[in-house]
């Protein structure tokens, strides 16, 4: 299904090679919007006083690739903390912004957002917007860096694989972001009894209560529920097996898989790896 999203994230030029080089992205087109002031031109926009922002118009078929996938790109390629600029480029024309056009886009840029903030030390000040009206930019702007045999001034702004190989011991990183498994009966809240809230191991993220915890024999941590909104749960078709990956909803990160043989009225057995887990006995904290 083609699907359109608009992005601001500085000039408009070098934003548009970056997505016009992505597999699933049908097309580009970059122009203004989120402005007051009807059909403005390039002239109008760069006096800073229309609060139309450079954007492009990306059509993407989402069956190749996601809008979660989208947006990383987006927050990888641009300084979504820094207000009203993007390096050299100062005015609200450079702003950072995110222009949805369907409340699922809406709901993912909100969960990036929240993914990303984990990241950097000053907060996200990305917009998210309801797109209006999108007007395309004049001719001499559209593929402008192709037409003046330029690749582009982007850079990946932030590898957030590579933060988490330096904030994540070896063994958590294997796991929470490769998506290995540790081995059966080793892990230490296999049999684990205390009162509190194990939390992911990553982010900190609240993840489960100690009373949803059960026993079992399959040599992994067992939990019948999940606290609320804090878990997100994935088709896993690695290994020759279709299996409910879950995950983390805040940073992404792996923790194990969901099965339908539980031992409570649930009938879940969220079996999570005890590495991607830690303990709070104190219980329930912000």
């Amino acid at each position: 299904m083609l699907t359109e999203i608009v992005l601001a994230m500085g000039c408009f030029w070098g934003v548009q090679v970056t997505f016009d080089n992505v597999p699933g992205v049908i097309s580009t087109e970059v122009g203004y919007t989120g402005g007051n002031l009807e059909n403005p031109s390039y002239e109008d926009v760069c006096t800073d006083t229309t609060s139309h922002a450079e954007a492009i118009k990306i059509i993407y078929d989402d069956k190749k690739i996601s809008t979660e996938e989208i947006l990383d790109i987006f927050f990888q390629s641009h300084d979504s903390t820094a207000k009203n600029r993007q390096g050299p480029d100062v005015g609200s024309q450079y702003r950072s912004a995110i222009f949805y056009t369907t409340p699922e886009q809406e709901k993912t840029a909100k969960e990036k957002i929240k993914e990303y903030n984990l990241f950097f030390k000053k907060p996200i000040v990305t917009e998210i917007t309801k797109l209006n009206k999108f007007y395309p930019a004049e001719e001499y702007h559209q593929k402008y860096f192709k037409k003046k045999g330029v690749s582009s001034c982007h850079i990946n702004f932030f590898d957030k694989e590579n933060f988490w190989k330096k904030k994540l011991s070896k063994e958590r990183y294997n796991i929470m972001r490769q998506k290995e498994t540790e081995q059966p009966h080793t892990g230490k809240y296999v049999r684990f009894d205390e009162h509190g809230i194990f939390r992911c191991g990553a982010c900190g993220q609240q993840l489960f209560a100690s009373d949803s915890k059960f026993n079992t024999e399959c040599g992994w941590s067992s939990f019948d529920k999940a606290l609320p909104e804090a878990i997100k749960i994935k088709k896993d078709f690695s290994h020759s097996m279709e299996r409910d990956e879950v995950i983390c909803s805040r940073c992404k990160s792996h923790l194990g898989h969901l099965f339908n043989d539980g031992q409570t009225e649930t009938g879940n057995r969220f079996c999570i790896n005890s590495v991607a887990l830690d303990f709070e006995k104190e219980g329930v904290k912000k």
